[in-house]
């Protein structure tokens, strides 16, 4: 008869292996569907190696892929830890990456110094107000934010296609649904000139450590900790529930709105529909590899990324589809729930007592 007894503590190393091991069980478990299609296992993994970081330019690429990434496992991340079930970050990525446009555009004619953080902070704002939405329905009549924030997806992608066709449509697109230009002064500028990583890279690093060091070493980061064990206990010893889950909706809706912000003034230079191909989605997943730690969320990131780079330069190469890359996420997200259920209990085998 087996038994699950929780651990009194969970050490430091289990956690690390369980996303470590999540990671590795992935690939292994890819490798069942990739010998059936007929593909060499090895030389497969070999080319998704190769096309993550088998260059400069392949790590480049897969550094740029990270940096939605890294903000949106941030946001999974913070929100989580309070129990803030936030699954609208595509939502809120969309929602700041109209605001940038709307924004660096031409509406404001600053120098660079200005008009970047302005972007920026409009983009953060933007997020942040499209979740502060589910978090008042939440606190006020006890609404599920799970499905408020996962159907707000859909009315934020609606509404952007609906501003893509109208007012916000360049007209000189040829037609195509596509925003203006964000202008030069609005751009964040390259990391390295002729690749296309750029410094929001650098901002999600910086804006990972703020988030470590607010968790873990101020008062508020005790109240987040506290309302995320027990919300009715932290109420009961007159910490400031309402204000804690409103400033984890800030945070987490403000750098969900900063990866649109960094895809769109990093990268792409205007918006489109099209915009995302999940990283709001994959964030959750960025979040639960790196098991809610702000820090680990970078190298979680980093995997993701590399794990869909590699995937479409081995696709191209052996003729496998690309959607393989899927697969990968899906299996370490399965992979690391059951590593945190062995993380935080322990298996006993109990002999079954015969009459």
């Amino acid at each position: 008869m087996i038994r699950f007894v929780p651990r009194e503590r969970t050490p430091v190393w289990l956690t690390l292996a369980v996303s470590v091991g999540a990671g590795i069980a992935a690939l292994l478990l890819t490798a069942v569907p990739l010998a059936l299609s007929g593909a060499p296992v090895l030389s497969a993994f070999r080319l998704m190696v190769e096309g993550a970081a088998g260059s400069g330019f392949a790590f480049a690429e897969t550094l740029t892929r990270a940096t939605p990434l890294i903000f949106t496992g941030l946001a999974a991340a913070i929100a989580f830890r309070a129990r803030l079930w936030n699954i609208g970050a595509e939502g809120q990525l969309y929602a700041g990456a109209l605001a940038t446009v709307a924004l660096g555009a031409g509406l404001l004619e600053l120098p660079p110094a200005l008009l970047v953080p302005v972007v920026l902070v409009g983009a953060a704002l933007a997020g942040a107000a499209l979740l502060l939405v589910p978090v008042f329905f939440k606190m006020r009549f006890g609404a599920d934010e799970v499905v408020v924030t996962l159907l707000l997806n859909f009315v934020m992608l609606l509404f952007v296609q609906m501003m893509l066709e109208g007012p916000m449509k360049d007209e000189m697109a040829l037609g195509w649904p596509q925003s203006a230009p964000v202008l030069d002064e609005a751009t964040l500028p390259k990391l390295v000139s002729g690749l296309r990583l750029h410094w929001g890279l650098v901002l999600a690093v910086i804006c990972a450590v703020a988030l470590h060091v607010l968790i873990t070493r101020t008062v508020w980061g005790f109240r987040i900790r506290a309302v995320g064990e027990n919300a009715r206990a932290a109420r009961y010893a007159g910490l400031p529930v309402g204000k804690a889950m409103a400033l984890v909706g800030l945070l987490s809706g403000g750098l969900a709105g900063l990866a649109g912000a960094s895809e769109v003034a990093g990268l792409k230079g205007y918006l489109t529909a099209d915009l995302s191909p999940g990283f709001g989605y994959a964030g959750i997943v960025v979040a639960t590899l790196a098991n809610l730690s702000p820090l680990g969320v970078i190298p979680a990131a980093i995997f993701i990324a590399g794990v869909f780079v590699g995937a479409d330069s081995m696709s191209r190469a052996i003729g496998v589809s690309n959607y393989l890359a899927d697969l990968v996420v899906a299996l370490s997200l399965l992979s690391v729930l059951i590593g945190g259920l062995l993380a935080r209990f322990r298996i006993v085998f109990v002999r079954r007592e015969t009459a």
